[in-house]
């Protein structure tokens, strides 16, 4: 089975950054659409941002600007830069493998990992 793990979370003040990763194995990770998503408290998971085999991008509105998602498949990585942090991204932020059709981004795997908390608070 495909293992996903998140790394990178932490605490920090608002305006502050944080730099996510996501290790990928058992999968032949460059041919795969990768996307970066967070659950809030008393929230649904949403997507945040969004990258193609083709390095395409896709970000969620409230991110557009701050995040930038970015690939590296020698390393089988898929990382998420987050600049001027707000406490309402404070969430688990977990990473999939996605597949878009029409336009929307579909996390393919069913089981998540674990997470990486990300709190940002003053």
């Amino acid at each position: 089975q495909v293992q996903l793990v998140e790394s990178g979370g932490g605490l920090v003040q608002p305006g502050g950054s944080l730099k996510l990763s996501c290790a990928a194995s058992g999968s032949i990770f460059s041919i795969n659409a990768m996307a970066w998503y967070r659950q809030a408290p008393g929230k649904e998971r949403e997507l945040v941002a969004g990258i193609t085999a083709s390095f395409s991008t896709n970000y969620a509105d409230s991110v557009k600007g701050r995040f930038t998602i970015s690939r590296d498949n020698a390393k089988s990585t898929v990382y998420l830069q987050m600049n001027s942090l707000k406490p309402e991204d404070t969430a688990v932020y977990y990473c999939n493998i996605a597949r878009l059709r029409g336009g929307v981004w579909y996390a393919a795997l069913e089981v998540w990992g674990q997470g990486t908390l990300v709190t940002v608070s003053s």
